[in-house]
């Protein structure tokens, strides 16, 4: 069930807008550290909210984060995901007050840190929008997404060899895929930051957007709006295989990606996008 509200909003230039949402009136819970809405049909919309720790990440809320994610992966009604954060950080780290008693016992036995990995078994295409600091477990949450959007002035890094440790969640791995082993190297040895436009020169990110996080959000809103108006079958699959192509070797990617192609014809929706497309109609997808 939704629930319309009008929410208020304070722009990076000092003034306010008001923007009306639709918000989950009971397939949420009230959360404690992130926010949940609806701001266009079919775009769920998760904000880290713990502004006093500049979205610190923790286990109470990945705990939260996961929840939303999944709930949001199982609602028909929702076609792509948004996460994002303040205007000063998306996340700044990780909380290191939680992490600083950890001994190697603790970590290892509780195996500590995976569950912040579960955004990657998502299903549903999701987009970060990234303003300010996405630092450590920030960055790494930023790059699990599958589009990256952020402001020119965002700040990146993996500045977790300053704390004596290495990146957990992945950084050392996906930094490395989306930058190349030189780049990856020299930032994760010497703990150095980039910017949301180097990071859009590098292809961290799809786009880097001008302005604050009302800018980056608006443009993510409207790609989301974009993809959540497709068939819902045929976007999964669509993420489905260009995840694969970075498992497989073109050859098996190609066959993985011809199997899912056929598949699709046994789907209502490949026939009502193609009589649709044939008559110059607009598809009415079912999403079956």
């Amino acid at each position: 069930m939704f629930a319309r509200q009008s929410l208020r909003f304070a722009s990076p230039r000092g003034t306010t807008f008001f923007a009306r949402v639709r918000l989950y009136s009971s397939a949420f819970p009230s959360y404690e550290h992130i926010l949940t809405s609806v701001p266009k049909p079919g775009v769920g919309l998760i904000t880290l909210n713990r502004p006093k720790a500049l979205n610190a990440l923790s286990s109470p809320l990945f705990t939260e984060l996961n929840d939303a994610l999944s709930k949001y992966d199982e609602n028909k009604d929702i076609g792509a995901i948004i996460l994002t954060g303040s205007e000063k950080a998306f996340a700044a780290g990780a909380d290191i007050k939680e992490m600083a008693p950890l001994t190697f016992s603790s970590a290892y036995s509780t195996n500590f840190i995976a569950p912040w990995s579960h955004i990657t078994s998502i299903r549903k295409p999701v987009i970060a929008a990234v303003s300010g600091y996405a630092l450590g477990g920030g960055c790494e949450l930023a790059l699990m997404a599958d589009i990256l959007y952020c402001t020119a002035n965002a700040t990146f890094g993996q500045p977790e060899i300053k704390l004596g440790v290495i990146p957990g969640a992945g950084g050392s791995q996906r930094l490395t895929a989306a930058i190349g082993k030189a780049r990856a190297m020299e930032l994760i040895l010497t703990g150095k930051n980039f910017s949301g436009r180097e990071a859009g020169e590098w292809g961290v990110a799809a786009r880097v957007v001008e302005g604050g996080k009302e800018d980056v959000l608006n443009k993510a809103i409207e790609t989301a709006e974009v993809i959540a108006g497709y068939s819902r079958v045929a976007t999964v699959a669509a993420k489905e295989v260009v995840n694969k192509s970075q498992e497989l070797g073109v050859r098996e990617g190609v066959e993985y990606e011809r199997r899912l192609f056929h598949g699709l014809f046994g789907s209502r929706d490949q026939k009502i996008g193609m009589t649709a497309f044939a008559e110059k109609k607009k598809a009415e997808w079912s999403h079956e």
